[in-house]
């Protein structure tokens, strides 16, 4: 029985389940690099660049390890441009006998893999990626038990299930959770660790000029494109944050200073979202590095944290909640994004340099993402649809599975709450006291009002007078609508007025042309 094993750009797993058990001799691996998945939204350069170059590389390894792989290339003229056409010249080619696939990670993807039997008029068989460590199931028995879903719960859950950091039945430590430890501000420090830096090979050399070429019009720059390409490479990475970056990362996760791209954190979720790496491994070894003494609990429970409990959570919840989850928008927002979003143009230093560090290397760490542009997304009314498209777009590890809630959700609050307990706002003090950033900007975080004040600061209390319908009962946004109340009504309208001001400009600026 001959069977076609196709293999998708985020399925990079040497142990993927739908190659377990195979008879490498009946066998044909299908890897297929399409236009489709290239342009439906407009990746980053290097994002495209980087899913290319680790599919080739990952052909090469499937190939030394004995399987037979198919591998049709962007520019093979026949190449058809979407995963469908793509399975349709395969069963020409090969006449399979069966197909057997890996589920997919999107709905988008998932409707076509549903599809396959019916089109091609042969067993499809779709497998649980077993990658992850809840179950699609697993997830909605949970979900169905709560009275809501908050994600530390859930956590809780797969630290029990996986037995990490565990002694027994209990936390190791005595606590579940240790954020409370990992707020603290960071200083320049010569001695900073520092992330590997991949020079690209003759494989990733031919993906960059091909990218060049077809995607010079994305945004991003192919400059300085020194990512991980192989899954010896990213676990190469892998141990220099385990020895370098692990023992501080807790303490400065939430950190952020000018011109310092990646502190403590591990620059390893486009590897672990593409499958070079296996999240649970990683876990592990995080745990063992506690456990030998070599690096503190806040740490690496902060870190585990991450993966068991927020990227596996946000996979529930992407999955649970159904295709239509991109269009929810609570606080009914419209605005679009501002142009500098795709240019880092803007003299808001905070924003200047997560924007910049993003166009220039595809990646920035949570709390750039979460407290400086979703932040101020949220601030302006920012449509939160176009929000997640350009999270989707612009980042080398965004997958819409992962992406979506993280963005629409947790970040732009326009699931109302489902993810998120209180919307992710904070006034320019915020920013101020966890980074450096506004002491080399031209306004004044310390303002609320004038021309130099910092705009986050009128932004912020526009939000919350503007949404008090909707947010006044929020037990976790009572301290911000007292500290409102309090405001005579001349300092209110003062505050509103300057805000009002701020985006009118936003709204006159020429659109971004990108």
């Amino acid at each position: 029985m001959k069977t076609l094993i196709p293999i998708l750009g985020d399925q990079l797993s040497p142990a993927l389940s739908s190659l377990r058990g195979q008879r490498q001799a009946s066998a044909v691996v299908l890897m297929m690099e399409v236009a489709d998945e290239t342009r439906y939204v407009r990746h980053h350069q290097q994002k495209i660049a980087y899913i290319l170059s680790a599919m080739r590389h990952h052909a090469a390894a499937l190939r030394a390890a004995g399987w037979t792989v198919d591998y049709v290339t962007l520019d093979d003229p026949a190449n058809s441009g979407s995963f469908t056409g793509e399975i349709a010249r395969a069963v020409e080619r090969h006449a399979p006998d069966r197909i057997v696939v890996t589920e997919a990670g999107e709905w988008r993807v998932a409707a076509m893999l549903e599809a396959w039997e019916t089109l091609f008029g042969i067993p499809v068989e779709v497998r649980p990626d077993t990658r992850f460590v809840a179950t699609h199931a697993e997830f909605d028995e949970w979900a169905e038990g709560q009275s809501d879903l908050t994600m530390e719960w859930f956590y809780r859950e797969m630290r029990r299930k996986t037995g990490l950091l565990m002694d027994g039945s209990e936390p190791a430590g005595g606590r579940w959770n240790f954020d409370k430890d990992n707020r603290k501000p960071a200083k320049a420090d010569l001695l900073m660790p520092r992330p590997l830096a991949f020079g690209p090979d003759a494989i990733t050399q031919e993906v960059l000029a091909l990218v060049a070429v077809r995607f010079g019009d994305h945004p991003g720059s192919l400059d300085g494109f020194d990512h991980a390409v192989t899954a010896a490479d990213a676990e190469r990475q892998a141990a220099v944050f385990f020895r370098d970056a692990l023992p501080q990362f807790g303490d400065y996760e939430d950190a952020m200073l000018t011109g310092e791209r990646h502190l403590w954190h591990s620059i390893l979720s486009p590897y672990i979202n593409s499958g070079l790496l296996d999240p649970l491994d990683l876990c592990r070894r995080a745990e063992a590095e506690y456990r030998a003494g070599r690096a503190p609990l806040n740490s690496v429970e902060g870190y585990v944290r991450q993966i068991i409990g927020w990227r596996e959570y946000m996979r529930g919840i992407y999955w649970r909640e159904g295709p239509d989850y991109v269009e929810r928008n609570f606080l009914d927002h419209h605005r679009p994004l501002p142009g500098f979003y795709w240019t880092g143009e803007t003299d808001m230093h905070c924003m200047a340099q997560a924007l910049g560090q993003t166009l220039a290397t595809a990646h920035a760490h949570h709390i750039q993402r979460l407290m400086v542009t979703g932040n101020f997304a949220l601030l302006i009314g920012a449509d939160p649809k176009q929000v997640h498209l350009w999270y989707l777009e612009v980042y080398i590890d965004a997958y819409e599975w992962v992406e979506l809630p993280n963005t629409l959700g947790m970040s732009q609050f326009g699931d109302g709450g489902l993810v998120g307990t209180k919307p992710y706002v904070s006034s320019g003090a915020y920013i101020d006291r966890m980074s450096d950033y506004c002491r080399h900007c031209r306004y004044d975080v310390k303002q609320r009002v004038g021309p130099d004040a910092c705009p986050f600061n009128a932004l912020y209390w526009d939000f919350i007078a503007r949404h008090q319908d909707k947010l006044g009962d929020n037990r976790r946004m009572a301290m911000p609508y007292r500290n409102w109340a309090k405001q005579t009504p001349e300092t209110q309208a003062a505050i509103r007025a300057q805000a009002a001001a701020f985006l009118a400009t936003l709204d006159e600026a020429e659109p971004a042309d990108y």
